[in-house]
């Protein structure tokens, strides 16, 4: 598989594309403004124990405090084991921190929505080959590398950190490195924790003591795969810092740095805007003539595959088959493009034959494995529909890009005019009892005003005659449909 990253940089925002076989399978985006806390280290302050819920609120200096839950409280664990995350086998968080107590965090998951940042006590500095774990002594080897390897490559990484202390995991990009790329990287690890340390003795909480790298930075670190070809960035300063820094850290990486001066925009090349445009949209089409229907919520995210007017196959059971077959395929993408996470509740359309759905099962969680992203699909329930998690650290491209509409409230539908009209009959009605005003002038969106003056004078002026008073009618345009004033003159 050919694999291109192509980064358009501005001032105030940085895009990167992840184009696979001349289709776009990821975008990244990050503003200036609005970079990510994700593997940001506080010195936070404990601001609430809470028992019940077995966590704590930490105040690192954000708008809102940030979350610790128990399971993410760090212990040592006998013998050198890996740490575990099972609550069963944590102590209580309140024999553990306390309120006003100087922590050192770590950031695990952003802010979402009207939740705070997630945060770990469980350090970790990711390097360009080892993950450093200052805090453990075991030593790990990426799942991805073959088993086989992993001994030989854990005797290797034995000898090079020695007795220094500290827990280094192994990535999948290190699995050829030389012994002299390993140690180096242990140097830099190690050097940076040490910065970590001292600066954790020397500013108050709370206090930023180490950012993790921005976004064209861990293009470098994170994205760059065996099948990736170029990395083409259109910023002739950005390619020469991009290229400083690889050279320092990720030479491998740096290799495939070119610096695009085309005339056209560089997302131009893959049509990336436009396909950025329909990621933000609810409905994804189909080549076949099917179609999607991705909906998000803050507990779920929903995917509901329709056959629209695919009709090709040479009867029902093949028709929804086929459709399911190109769904699982689209939907692995778009969980992807869109970076959707958490709960994700798949509704593929009924199939009778039981070798059928085993296929479409078997496709989905193939595309799911192409995933750079922790995912879990379970298999076909009761009720036909596929359940599957995604790991969330950061927000999904909506939630980036876009913010509920004030006319509707995200709910998507507004109430109709002649709703509104009637709402509008219900509070004159309501005020006529407590007030005695001289006339009432209703000022409400053109068509409610529209409404009003046609199908619905008759009840207008009944009302009117009722009340014993005038009712004006004033139409403005900048009000949304839902949205009404009655005054009283």
């Amino acid at each position: 598989m050919q694999q291109d990253i192509l980064v358009n940089w501005s001032p105030q925002e940085t895009r990167v594309a992840i184009v696979e076989n001349g289709a776009v399978q990821e975008l990244h985006v990050e503003r200036t403004l609005e970079r990510g806390l994700v593997g940001n280290v506080y010195l936070g302050k404990v601001a609430r124990v809470l028992p019940g819920m077995q966590s704590a609120f930490i105040d690192m200096g954000l708008e809102r405090a940030a979350f610790l839950h128990v399971a993410d409280v760090w212990q040592r664990q006998p013998d050198g084991e890996p740490p575990t995350r099972s609550a069963q086998a944590q102590v209580p968080i309140e024999k553990q921190v306390f309120e006003g107590q100087a922590l050192m965090v770590q950031v695990i998951k952003d802010p979402i929505g009207t939740k705070g940042a997630r945060l770990s006590t469980q350090i970790s500095i990711a390097g360009r080959l080892l993950v450093f774990l200052p805090q453990d002594d075991h030593i790990g080897i990426s799942q991805k590398i073959p088993q086989d390897l992993r001994d030989a490559l854990r005797r290797r990484m034995n000898k090079l950190v020695g007795t220094a202390g500290g827990g280094f995991i192994l990535r999948t990009n290190g699995e050829d490195a030389s012994d002299a790329e390993l140690a180096e990287d242990i140097a830099y690890l190690r050097k940076t924790w040490t910065r970590i340390r001292e600066s954790a003795t020397r500013l108050p909480p709370p206090s930023l003591l180490q950012q993790d790298l921005n976004l064209l930075q861990r293009v470098l670190r994170d994205l760059v795969t065996e099948e990736t070809q170029t990395i083409r960035i259109d910023s002739r300063e950005q390619f020469g810092l991009l290229a400083a820094f690889g050279q320092e850290f990720m030479p491998a990486a740096a290799q495939r740095l070119q610096l695009y001066n085309g005339e056209r925009p560089i997302f131009d090349l893959y049509s990336v805007d436009e396909e950025l445009a329909r990621a933000l949209g609810r409905r994804v089409e189909l080549k076949s003539g099917g179609y999607l229907i991705v909906d998000q919520t803050e507990a779920l995210t929903t995917v509901d595959v329709n056959t629209g007017g695919y009709v090709g196959a040479r009867n029902f059971d093949e028709t929804i088959f086929k459709t399911n077959l190109e769904a699982a395929q689209a939907i692995a993408r778009q969980l992807r493009l869109r970076n959707l996470g958490g709960i994700i509740i798949v509704d593929f359309i009924d199939m009778q034959r039981e070798e059928h759905r085993e296929a479409v099962l078997g496709e989905f969680r193939k595309q799911l494995t192409r995933d750079r992203v922790k995912t879990m699909a379970a298999g076909f329930s009761q009720l036909g529909l596929v359940e599957m998690t995604r790991k969330r650290t950061r927000e999904s491209l909506s939630h980036m890009l876009c913010e509920p509409c004030p006319l509707c409230q995200g709910k998507g539908i507004v109430r109709t005019p002649r709703t509104v009209a009637y709402d509008i009959l219900r509070e004159i009605l309501r005020e006529a009892r407590q007030f005695n005003p001289r006339e009432y002038r209703v000022i409400a969106a053109p068509k409610v005003i529209e409404l009003f003056l046609d199908e619905e004078s008759q009840h207008l002026a009944g009302l009117s005659e009722f009340i014993g008073k005038p009712i004006s009618l004033q139409s403005e345009a900048a009000m949304g449909q839902e949205q009404y004033d009655i005054v009283l003159l």
